[in-house]
């Protein structure tokens, strides 16, 4: 079966001229999102999902209405080719997961995309590294034992809430409860 998915983003958008590309290529039938390509929850989407078998192919005019990003795209493209099925675009005839040409620049581009966020993770460690080298941690800031050690009377006390602790000191909730554990 051959499936089309069409969005916009805004519901006072226009998916005409998208829908009319996909029936001219004959795709038995379309998905629509009106929402912005930013959000995770795409309802047609996933509703197309639940639909899509081992052999469909879903078309989409261009690449830009189906993922939003290229992460975003070669993990829809990894789900439709767990299932079996292929992705085409109108716009970008060499995003045909059909043919071997295409899969192969969905791997080449998989490829660049985890080398990014392998640079990504190597800079943040290097800088880390060159951030303890000069004497730097990271972390959140120890909270002073004045204020922790009032917090604590205060909660002994049973003269406060905890909403009043937390106002009064600056120590969350959280942070209370972790130091009167230790205390124990």
């Amino acid at each position: 079966m051959i499936f089309g998915y069409t969005r916009v983003s805004k519901t006072e958008q226009n998916l005409d001229r998208q829908i009319d590309q996909l029936k001219v290529i004959g795709c038995e039938r379309i998905f629509q999102d009106k929402i912005t390509g930013m959000t995770i929850d795409r309802p047609e989407l996933n509703k197309m999902f639940d639909y899509l078998r081992s052999g469909d192919t879903i078309m989409v005019t261009e690449l830009s209405r189906f993922g939003r990003s290229v992460k975003d795209l070669l993990e829809l493209v990894d789900r439709i080719e767990m299932l079996g099925a292929n992705l085409k675009s109108l716009k970008e005839p060499w995003a045909d997961t059909t043919t071997p040409q295409g899969r192969m620049l969905f791997v080449v581009f998989a490829g660049i995309g985890q080398f990014e966020r392998d640079l990504i993770s190597q800079r943040t460690k290097e800088g880390l590294a060159s951030a303890r080298a000069r004497g730097r941690k990271g972390g959140r800031p120890k909270l002073p034992a004045d204020k922790i050690n009032l917090a604590l009377k205060m909660y002994v006390s049973k003269d406060y809430s905890i909403a009043e602790i937390t106002e009064a000191t600056g120590v969350s909730k959280k942070s209370i409860y972790r130091y009167l554990e230790r205390q124990k």
